[in-house]
């Protein structure tokens, strides 16, 4: 498993209005200046982080967008989930996986159902709180 650019950049962002979660709404332009990220590239992430619940953004003039929960309570599992899908290590233990027929006698699928138990226990035991 590979965390893409698009993961770990939605990272930087929810760590960026995480630390200025005091302000009403936070310009993704300011964001993008901060993090030196790609205003573009960013604009194609938030969608899926407020369809997601994690953010909440206002158009306009005074918009931007903002945290929709405590920083203690968010993540990083969270967010790597939204952006990059499921963290399966291997195609059969994602969601909606059509069953293999070699299940019954694959002697590694322990291994890579162990390995996905251990990527998801650790991404989710990290808030944006603690990268904070």
């Amino acid at each position: 498993m590979m965390i893409s650019t698009r993961g770990r950049y939605a990272l930087r962002v929810m760590l960026d209005l995480a630390e200025h979660k005091d302000a009403e709404y936070v310009p993704m332009k300011e964001v993008a200046q901060r993090q030196e990220l790609s205003l573009k590239y960013m604009e194609r992430i938030m969608p899926a982080l407020v369809k997601g619940g994690l953010v909440e953004g206002v158009h306009g003039k005074g918009g931007g967008y903002r945290l929709v929960g405590d920083p203690k309570e968010c993540t990083v599992g969270d967010v790597l989930r939204l952006t990059e899908g499921d963290l399966a290590p291997i195609a059969c233990l994602t969601h909606g996986a059509v069953p293999c027929s070699r299940a019954g006698q694959c002697k590694t699928l322990p291994m890579w159902t162990k390995l996905y138990g251990m990527i998801n226990e650790f991404f989710n035991g990290i808030t944006l709180n603690d990268l904070l």
